[in-house]
């Protein structure tokens, strides 16, 4: 049989899920997404967002770096120019 941690563990990620499921609810239904699927099939957002529409050429649904043709960081820390000096700290003020 299962040990108490390892019941305190499910019971932790049962609660998590029915919580996301819940506030992903709120949210479509905050939002005007109240159409039947939606009120029968709540655990329809267990793993899906309710604003997301699923497509992939949809504005808010794609991934950014094909729609505004942005480079991966390694991309960008491949093309850097390597003469250019990178002495700044975190804060961006030059060492001292």
């Amino acid at each position: 049989m299962s040990t108490p941690t390892e019941k305190a563990k499910n019971a932790t990620r049962r609660f998590r899920d029915e919580n996301a499921v819940k506030r992903q609810t709120k949210i479509a239904k905050s939002h005007g997404f109240t159409d039947q699927a939606t009120l029968r099939e709540p655990h329809r957002f267990h793993k899906h967002h309710a604003v997301n529409c699923g497509n992939p050429s949809c504005f808010m649904c794609a991934n950014p770096r094909k729609i505004f043709k942005e480079k991966t960081i390694q991309e960008q820390r491949f093309y850097q120019d390597p003469d250019m000096p990178n002495d700044k700290h975190s804060n961006g003020l030059p060492p001292l």
